[in-house]
């Protein structure tokens, strides 16, 4: 049956001096209250609703915030014919319109189809803002069928593409990386081709996800489809396979641009210079900017930060310094990266008047240092147990209206730990709190880790135990730590039923842990146990490296098995690992203080050439060997050798060569080196107080040094 609804224009909006009289085709039954059942009216189009809401909204244009709802109920109610309604009005704003005000109707069910025909109606206008708004109605909405309707309805191809890029442009917007992929792979399969902009988007969210591997696939169905690549496809795709190592591809990737005739930027060549610079490929990086230079683009601090950054991190100064100086001449000036990639590099080695003098250098530049500067001198001064100076740079730090970070903290906390203060620990992290910064895991983990190294276990329990109730999880460095803390104390059973927790809690089988209760199994002495768990976490798919290698190595050296140790050496060498500074260290360390200078002298040898740079606990080793079999002069050599590579001599170096002439009765040496470690800030310890007044009565010892130092002081 058909129900005729008359409305009187009278007795709704319209002025009582004018009438209008509209009919609605309802093709459905029910009828309305005052309404006659035996009414009939002949057939109306949908225009005649167009006519109404056009009337009502140019003579009042709050029409439809007053308008009684109930009157178009049976349109708003039924899909299909409000769709027909919409695609009527002859006027797309006014489409527009009652769309919005069909929305905040109650009862109004919305679907992707009526989506669809607005959507349809504006981009055929070219409305696009509006129908921007629209799409995230639906995706707000989690229609995301929508793509297919749109894909299935009869239109316009053109349309259809400017509608599904509208989409596809949203999603990537919310970085809805599923959603993008459904519609990028359904418009292909319909041979509808996406906007290269919003190819270049989807690439971009996948390089932020590290979906490397998606985004060379997206990369290649472009090329399959025809969408011809643009300079920001090419670089996005570059800066994806420079984050994730894959340096080679990026390199193939330049060439394959270079030969479809996309001419690469700077930006391109940056990119590769920084993943170069990350693999440690210092050459090729430096070759890309002669390239650079060569085609007459601009260099500029971007340019040469990464490889700056990349010297100072292998401990690579004079490198660094040369580079610094020809990125001058090349008229890039530093930054306040530059001058925080050399200030970090030289508190890695410990040079830290150097470090200091840079940051006299970049106030004198006019650069303001910021955060990073400052926790980056923090942690230098923290690792060479210079606390004062620390503090100091903290409080200066607070001084330029710069806020420490959760960074600054811990590393404040972490030297305090190093130091045994755990009392001024407990103080600063109070500190921490009243400035508005919560304690994170790895504040508790240097709290836990601290209080277990001065055998503190009671305090150790407490940070555990707050750590939880403050609703934190344990990460796995936090796993690690207690593992270690426990594997220390000898509890080796806490540490496996803490490794079994970790893999309850989904943690996978991981080397450091690994590597971590091989070493604590070591320590213990207990060498087959450690044999068999690397057994073990090889069967787990776990390889072992050269950490893993060092651990056991060191064990067998210690507990005087040369022979053994040196055979897993060779062992760790046929399984094409590399060793590290401390594996040679571990073998220099033991043939020097067994007097087998020459062996320890060609391991010494062996690593340089195999590019793996002394530090100064290998130097120190060496010194301790020379000074044991009486041959000063070579250990001096030795220590001028290492002040010539920049590795400043540390308590340690001091205590043995002070040892060594106390020994021989050299006591003006002893004193002149004594004297240059006070002028050096290198702070000496009871060790070096012992060697030097080895030959003195205890009672006298205190007396002596404070003598001592007051003499030099007058000096």
């Amino acid at each position: 049956m058909t129900l005729c609804l008359r409305a009187s224009k009278a007795s709704a909006i319209i002025s009582p001096t004018r009438s209008l009289k509209v009919r609605f085709l309802i093709p459905c039954s029910f009828s309305f209250h005052g309404s006659p059942s035996n009414n009939s009216a002949p057939p109306f189009s949908e225009t005649h609703c167009e006519d109404l809401v056009s009337q009502l909204i140019n003579e009042k244009p709050s029409s439809f915030s007053k308008f009684n709802w109930h009157r178009l109920a049976p349109v708003i109610h039924d899909p299909e014919l409000f769709g027909r309604v919409l695609s009527s009005c002859g006027n797309p704003r006014l489409a527009l319109r009652l769309f919005r005000w069909a929305e905040s109707q109650p009862g109004f069910q919305c679907s992707e189809f009526l989506f669809c025909i607005i959507l349809e109606i504006l981009s055929l206008n070219n409305l696009m803002r509006s129908a921007y708004w629209v799409m995230e109605r639906v995706i707000n909405a989690n229609m995301h069928g929508i793509a297919e309707v749109l894909i299935g309805r009869s239109m316009n191809s053109e349309v259809s593409v400017k509608i599904l890029n509208l989409l596809l442009w949203v999603y990537s917007k919310k970085s809805m990386v599923e959603q993008c992929f459904s519609v990028f792979d359904k418009m292909i399969k319909s041979e509808l081709s996406p906007d290269v902009k919003n190819c270049n988007r989807i690439l971009r969210i996948l390089r932020d996800k590290r979906l490397i591997s998606k985004a060379t696939e997206v990369y290649r169905t472009m090329g399959e489809v025809g969408i011809k690549a643009t300079i920001v496809t090419y670089n996005t795709l570059l800066d994806s396979y420079c984050k994730g190592g894959k340096v080679q591809q990026a390199l193939y990737l330049l060439s394959e641009m270079q030969r479809r005739g996309c001419a690469p930027n700077d930006v391109t060549y940056n990119l590769l210079i920084n993943g170069l610079s990350r693999k440690g490929k210092f050459e090729q990086a430096k070759g890309l900017i002669g390239e650079m230079l060569k085609i007459g683009l601009k260099v500029s601090a971007y340019t040469f930060n990464p490889l700056i950054y990349g010297y100072y991190k292998k401990g690579m100064l004079d490198e660094a310094v040369r580079l610094q100086e020809d990125m001058v001449l090349k008229g890039a000036s530093p930054t306040v990266a530059t001058y925080n990639s050399c200030i970090y590099g030289l508190c890695k080695l410990g040079r830290m008047d150097d470090a200091m003098q840079r940051l006299s250098d970049m106030l004198a530049n006019n650069l303001s240092p910021d955060v990073v500067t400052y926790n980056t001198l923090i942690y230098g001064y923290c690792s060479s147990g210079n606390l004062m100076k620390a503090f100091l740079l903290f409080d200066e730090l607070r001084g330029r209206y710069l806020f420490p970070t959760i960074v600054t903290y811990n590393t404040l906390l972490d030297g305090l730990c190093r130091q045994g203060e755990l009392e001024f620990a407990k103080q600063l992290k109070e500190d921490m709190i009243d400035h508005g910064i919560d304690p994170d895991v790895v504040t508790y983990t240097i709290l836990v880790n601290g209080s277990w190294k001065m055998g503190s276990l009671s305090m150790a329990q407490e940070f555990f135990d707050e750590m939880l109730n403050e609703g934190l999880e344990l990460d796995s460095y936090a796993y690690a730590t207690l593992i270690m803390g426990n594997l220390k104390h000898g509890d080796t059973s806490q540490a496996f039923s803490l490794q079994e927790e970790m893999l309850s809690k989904g943690f996978l089988h991981d080397l450091i842990i690994y590597n971590i209760f091989v070493d604590g199994l070591c320590k213990l002495g207990n060498l087959e146990e450690a044999s068999e768990l690397l057994q073990k976490m090889v069967s787990y798919g776990v390889v072992p490296d050269h950490v893993t290698y060092t651990s056991i190595i060191h064990a067998h050296l210690e507990n005087g098995k040369l022979r053994k140790g040196l055979e897993i050496f060779n062992q760790m060498l046929s399984k094409g690992l590399t060793p590290s500074v401390v594996t040679y260290t571990v073998l220099i360390h033991r043939h020097a203080s067994k007097g087998r200078l020459k062996m320890s002298h060609i391991y010494f040898s062996e690593m340089q050439k195999k590019g793996i740079l002394p530090n100064v606990i290998t130097y120190n080793a060496m010194i301790n060997g020379f000074c044991k079999a009486k041959r000063m002069d070579q250990a001096y050599n030795f220590l001028a050798e290492m002040e010539v590579k920049g590795i400043p001599p540390n308590k340690y170096t001091y205590t043995i060569l002070i040892s060594e002439h106390c020994n021989m009765g050299n006591w003006k040496e002893a004193l002149c080196l004594y004297k240059q470690m006070l002028d050096r800030e290198v702070q000496p310890d009871s060790y070096t107080h012992s060697a030097l007044l080895k030959q003195l009565g205890i009672d006298c010892k205190l007396q002596a040094v404070r003598l001592l130092e007051n003499l030099l002081d007058s000096e």
